[in-house]
């Protein structure tokens, strides 16, 4: 029986043959910390090691501010310059206050295939596109990381979401995830590998491809993961990386659970309040008033996803009383779109356009909905209370769907304009 690409990164990782269901302590690649999760996790490091004790390493540790960065309050502006004493004090190098998400920091900056990468987080699985092994953990675990650069596992089984047929215009890698979520159920896939394969995952470029493994939680996976291929290696070169090592892929007899999806004739998707898994076509939830649309996070935050929404968006004018505000997903991404002339298209149709961050998408900071108010939202979660008052209602769409939202003030099926 072959090996799944799961079960060969964490024999890599561990040094010795594994497969699916084993208990491992396996060695970690990279370590992410941001400033929301690290003083937790930090304050477990220190009950473990000791309060003097050095990191494990300290190359192999990211700490990232973006959920309330630049800081939003007092009490976050504290937080904050602890953590930069800590970094100070431990030689974290690879150390960013502003830069944008954690998470697509990661990508461009950092994580390679068949890496085994955790992070306090638990939408570290978005690292998975690059054909690595990335998963959320809990401080305690994290502590745990710091000081010693490993972890116990159960090696996950994997299941093969394998996606065919032909997208319809203005249908993406978020609508497939999303129908995939729909159909499957939030606990669906409960501590399993998701591995997204078929001829149109293939097709699809990294920004797509992101966007699928950041969503793999939604429906309780462990990692979501494309398999590394040319376009892989085509990214890494575009963010200034070279990867020389073996692309590790599953064997054609590996083990898996198959999930088959035909995705022609798919109209947009829509995740309908409060739950991810609750996913409808957009026909059946059009003329929906809305009173904000947010066109970020590190779901839909990259240049692609920018510039989808600034073709329907421009020469248009957001509709009156309608927030628009558009969050580019790292400062790379945000000077890509400024040099392409996408922020002055924002801009000209009225929108708000924010410093790379997470912004309203966790309801920390930065555009929170009152009470009986709609947001139509690119980021990754709908439930109660995510982006400010528990009375508010969150309706997760592509970029398109938000820009199209965002011009008539109703939700909108943007095939149709």
């Amino acid at each position: 029986m072959g090996k799944t690409i799961v079960e060969k990164i964490f024999s890599k990782a561990c040094e010795k043959e594994v497969k699916a269901g084993d208990f491992v302590f396996a060695s970690i690649d990279l370590a992410m910390i941001h400033d929301i999760t690290a003083p937790l996790a930090i304050k477990a490091f220190k009950e473990i090691a000791g309060e003097n004790a050095k990191l494990w390493d300290s190359k192999k540790v990211v700490m990232a501010f973006d959920h309330q960065a630049p800081a939003d309050s007092i009490k976050s502006a504290e937080n904050q310059k602890q953590l930069r004493i800590f970094a100070g004090e431990q030689g974290i190098l690879n150390y960013d206050v502003c830069g944008g998400i954690a998470h697509q920091l990661m990508v461009e900056n950092h994580v390679l295939p068949g890496m085994l990468v955790v992070g306090a987080d638990s939408h570290t699985c978005m690292y998975g596109a690059l054909g690595a092994f990335a998963t959320g953990i809990g401080s305690t675990d994290m502590g745990c990381v710091l000081a010693t650069g490993k972890l116990w596992f159960k090696v996950p089984e994997s299941i093969r979401f394998n996606v065919h047929g032909r997208l319809e215009k203005h249908v993406y890698g978020k609508d497939v995830v999303l129908r995939i979520i729909g159909n499957i159920g939030a606990e669906g896939a409960n501590y399993k590998a998701c591995i997204f394969s078929g001829e149109v995952v293939k097709r699809f470029q990294m920004a797509d491809r992101l966007t699928m493994c950041n969503m793999a939680i939604e429906m309780g996976g462990k990692a979501g993961i494309v398999e590394p291929d040319k376009i892989t290696l085509q990214y890494l070169k575009e963010v200034g990386r070279e990867f020389s090592g073996e692309l590790l892929t599953s064997d054609e007899d590996a083990n898996f659970e198959e999930v088959e999806l035909d995705v022609t004739g798919m109209e947009p998707q829509v995740a309908v309040p409060h739950r991810v898994d609750n996913v409808v076509g957009i026909s059946e939830v059009e003329g929906i008033k809305v009173d904000q649309v947010f066109i970020g996070s590190c779901t839909n935050g990259r240049y692609e996803d920018l510039k989808i929404s600034a073709e329907i968006l421009k020469g248009e004018k957001v509709a009156k009383g309608v927030r628009l505000i558009v969050i580019p997903a790292s400062r790379r991404e945000y000077m890509r779109a400024l040099k392409d002339g996408l922020i002055d298209v924002f801009l000209d149709a009225g929108a708000i356009v924010e410093f790379p961050s997470c912004g309203p998408c966790m309801g920390g900071s930065f555009g929170l909905i009152a009470g009986g108010e709609v947001s139509v939202s690119t980021s990754n979660r709908n439930f109660i209370g995510r982006q400010g008052s528990p009375e508010g209602k969150i309706y997760l769409v592509n970029p398109a769907v938000a820009a199209a939202s965002a011009i008539y003030g109703v939700l909108t099926d943007p095939r149709e304009i």
